[in-house]
C-alpha cells in the first residue's frame, strides 16, 4: 500500500503494477476522485503492461477516521499487508506563523505515518515477509545540515527538515521494535526530483533546477518492495536510490 495519487507514489504505483500478476496494489488517495483520475491516467498511459491489480483506498494520514476505515478495509478484504510505504508528505508555502507551520507540517510528514504504521501493524504481522518503507529526505540528515560541503547547505526550509529528520527516527525505532516478528524497515531518500511537493510554482522551480524524473526513486521503491534490495535494510542510515547511505 503506498499514499500515490501523484509524483512518485503514481510512478511507484504504476511499475509495481508492471512486475507481477498475483499483487493486489492499493493506491492510497485523500481524494477518490482525484485517484480514479490517477488510477485512469496509469491504465491510460501503460495499458496492457499492468499486470497487477490496482485498488483506490481512500486515507488521508491526518484524519484518524480514514484511517481507521481503510485498515479495517484492508483487513475485510485481504487478512494481511505485505508491504507499507508512507509516502505522504508536505511542505508548507503559505504565509503563517511558526506554530501553524510546524503543526501542519509535522501532522502530515510524522504524525500521520505514525499513526498509519501502528494502525496497519496487526496486518504487516499477518504477513510472510513484511515491509515497511518510509519515504524521507536527504533534507533531515543532521549530518548533511551540518555538512559545508552538502549541496543543499545553505537552504532553509527549517521546519520541514525538522520533520524528516523525526521520521528518520521513527523507522530506526520502527527496526528495532518490528525485528522481532521478521518485519524489515527502512528510510528512503528519493533525492531532488519532479513533484508537486511544493505546487505548480515549486514545480516549475524544480524543473529548472534540474529535478530527477519521479521514475528514478519510483524504480528503487519497487525494487525495495519486492525484496531485490533487502540488504539494505540492514545499513544504517537514509537510503539514497543508489543504495548508498547518507548519515542520519
Amino acid at each position: 500500500m503506498s499514499r500515490a495519487s501523484s509524483g512518485i507514489g503514481l510512478e511507484t504505483v504504476g511499475l509495481l503494477a508492471q512486475t507481477r500478476p498475483e499483487l493486489h496494489i492499493l493506491l492510497g488517495t485523500r481524494s477518490v476522485e482525484k485517484g480514479a483520475k490517477a488510477l485512469e491516467s496509469l491504465r491510460a498511459t501503460h495499458g496492457d503492461s499492468l499486470k497487477s491489480d490496482i485498488s483506490l483506498l481512500e486515507i488521508d494520514v491526518t484524519k484518524i477516521d480514514t484511517i481507521t476505515a481503510a485498515k479495517a478495509h484492508v483487513e475485510s478484504t485481504f487478512g494481511k499487508l505485505d508491504v507499507l510505504i508512507n509516502n505522504a508528505g508536505i511542505i508548507v508555502t503559505k504565509p503563517c506563523d511558526t506554530l501553524t507551520n510546524l503543526r501542519e507540517t509535522f501532522e502530515t510528514n510524522v504524525f500521520g505515518p505514525a499513526v498509519v504504521t501502528e494502525t496497519f501493524e496487526p496486518l504487516l504481522k499477518k504477513s510472510a515477509s513484511p515491509r515497511l518503507i518510509y519515504v524521507s529526505s536527504d533534507q533531515g540528515s543532521i549530518g548533511n545540515r551540518l555538512d559545508p560541503d552538502y549541496k543543499w547547505y545553505s537552504l532553509r526550509g527549517d521546519y520541514y527538515r525538522m520533520s524528516k529528520a523525526a521520521l528518520n527516527m521513527l523507522s530506526a525505532c520502527h527496526r528495532v521494535n518490528y525485528a522481532e516478528w521478521g518485519c524489515k524497515v527502512c528510510a528512503f531518500n528519493p533525492d531532488f526530483c519532479l513533484t508537486n511537493l511544493t505546487g505548480e510554482r515549486g514545480y516549475e522551480m524544480r524543473k529548472k533546477w534540474g529535478a530527477r524524473d519521479p521514475k528514478d526513486p519510483a524504480t528503487a521503491l519497487v525494487d525495495l518492495a519486492l525484496g531485490k534490495r533487502d540488504e539494505d535494510f540492514t545499513k544504517m542510515g537514509i537510503i539514497d536510490i543508489d543504495g548508498s547511505v547518507r548519515p542520519w
